[in-house]
């Protein structure tokens, strides 16, 4: 079979995919991908990587409590540990990898540089009850954020506590909710409008809260449908949550007129930010009519984002909320920074603490690192960049996969539907899993529902032209493939990742969360 050559120039190896390990390796490693067991199954339970000095005490005071038998933990030298975890990471995808397009998660680069800084002794090593004149540096740095944000965003305050998206919604709400009290509507306005497309945070925080969801409608173009919004609005309802640029991956064009019609009813625009990357150092959300809106400082600013790590949602507050803003806030009296804590004095309004302290010190560090590193024209640039790149993805791969609305061009994220795929056998899932053989994690799949058999692909703004043609030409080619009714390939897929397609459904429903002893071992894990 001879070789051809691909748009980018390079020559292209017949199918190199392998439905059949003919030859399967004594060790079960692939070459320098190791084979690795849980680590209850390692041999070791006899022995410990360090040497502990006998107790001074027999333990008599625990009562009951003491422990009658070994503790059931696997022991292990330091070169073993190191190695174990260091196998386990190279069996997932990460970002240092390749490009990570899932969508909606800005899953980009984070600069070293953020990291570096959010390490500095007198950030990293803080206690949130040592005394406010030994942190004097933090509470500066915090203000320097928080007035940032304000003025990213035109808007007069901020909440730095919340800890993420979904937490910034709930603060939104509180907020929105304590307004509503103050006027003495809070009784009145049960309902939250939410359209179709949300982010699935939304109608779950405002459930959470105690209101109503009513679902707004979504029109042909996959924007808010006014019409219906209108007609949904009302003297009942305390406010909508819309997300813009929207999960469609399209900036809702009408959404003057939806904050207008918002506020002539009495109710709040709570904006859910998650997609700010798309538009900062371009937009003002607060020129746009919007009351509260969280920002995930863990997808527009630089930090690590996934893996169950430490998030921030700070929540900008437009002037009619920001007197109902939660504690804790920073303030400058003049003679250094200082903490408002209490619901008193200035802070009588607010609707209360949403967590023990002061929010997440890290994610603080690193974002006001990311802003002064990039300046205004950086974080404009930013914006610019990842709806270039999203747009060229959607135009590269348009004539082989179909867009979801094809007309116009997308903001920071393009989306497919499975209209290509019809009479191919293969679907977006099969899709999903050959693109791991390729060497890339899927894209989001089946999200927006609104879209049938969604391919929602987000590249980012750090993505470079090179990297997007090596996604491209991968994604080119098993389009391709599915059309030429190669679907093995795809069926079976992946077929070179650490296992092997997986019983989805079984897993999610029947789940194995915890390792039991095989039969034959008189060794326990606890």
């Amino acid at each position: 079979m001879s070789s051809t050559m691909n748009t980018v120039g390079r020559p292209t190896a017949p199918n190199p995919v392998d439905h059949d390990y003919k030859h399967p390796t004594l060790t079960g490693g692939r070459g320098l991908l190791q084979d690795e067991k849980l680590i209850f199954e390692l041999d070791g339970w006899d022995k410990t990587g360090v040497d502990l000095p006998e107790p001074s005490a027999d333990g008599s005071d625990l009562g009951d409590l003491a422990r009658a038998a070994p503790i059931g933990l696997p022991g292990l030298s330091e070169p073993e540990a190191m190695r174990h975890y260091v196998r386990l990471s190279q069996k997932n995808h990460a970002i240092d990898l390749a490009l990570y397009p899932l969508g909606s998660c800005t899953m980009k680069h984070n600069p070293r540089l953020n990291e570096k800084m959010a390490r500095i002794p007198g950030f990293s090593d803080i206690h949130p009850l040592q005394p406010q004149s030994t942190v004097q540096g933090a509470l500066e740095l915090m203000d320097q954020l928080a007035h940032w944000l304000k003025t990213l965003t035109g808007m007069p305050a901020v909440a730095l506590s919340p800890k993420a998206g979904a937490h910034g919604e709930l603060c939104g709400l509180m907020a929105i909710r304590a307004a509503h009290q103050a006027k003495g509507e809070h009784t009145q306005r049960r309902k939250v409008l939410v359209p179709t497309s949300a982010h699935g945070t939304n109608p779950a925080t405002a459930a959470f809260v105690g209101y109503q969801v009513v679902e707004v409608a979504q029109t042909d173009d996959g924007r808010v449908d006014v019409a219906d919004l209108a007609a949904k609005l009302g003297p009942d309802v305390a406010a909508i949550m819309v997300t813009n640029p929207n999960t469609c991956g399209l900036f809702e064009r009408d959404i003057l007129e939806i904050s207008r019609l918002t506020h002539e009813a009495g109710a709040y625009f709570y904006c859910d930010g998650a997609n700010f990357n798309a538009i900062v150092g371009r937009v003002r959300p607060g020129d746009l009519g919007v009351d509260a809106m969280h920002i995930n400082l863990h997808k527009t600013f630089s930090t690590p984002h996934g893996g169950g790590g430490p998030g921030a949602g700070p929540v900008v507050l437009s002037e009619a909320l920001a007197p109902f803003a939660p504690a804790p806030w920073v303030v400058d009296d003049g003679k250094g920074f200082k903490l408002v804590e209490f619901e008193e004095g200035e802070a009588d309004q607010a609707f209360g603490r949403l967590c023990a302290f002061h929010g997440q010190m890290g994610m603080y560090v690193r974002a006001l690192s990311y802003m002064m590193s990039h300046g205004s024209d950086g974080l404009r640039q930013v914006a610019e960049d990842a709806v270039l790149n999203a747009n060229y993805i959607k135009a590269r791969l348009s004539d082989v996969m179909s867009a979801a609305f094809p007309d116009g061009p997308c903001m920071h994220e393009a989306l497919f539907d499975d209209e290509w795929l019809k009479g191919t056998e293969v679907t977006t899932l099969d899709f999903a899993k050959a693109m791991i053989d390729e060497g890339f994690h899927p894209m989001t799949m089946y999200f927006p529902l609104v879209v049938h058999g969604a391919m929602l692909i987000e590249p980012t703004e750090t993505e470079s032209k090179q990297e997007l043609d090596r996604f491209i030409e991968a994604l080119r080619a098993l389009a391709g493939a599915a059309k030429a009714g190669d679907v093995e390939r795809f069926k079976g897929a992946p077929f070179h990742a650490p296992l092997r397609r997986l019983d989805e459904t079984r897993a999610a429903r029947a789940p194995r969360l915890r390792w039991t002893v095989p039969e034959g071992s008189n060794r326990a894990a606890e």
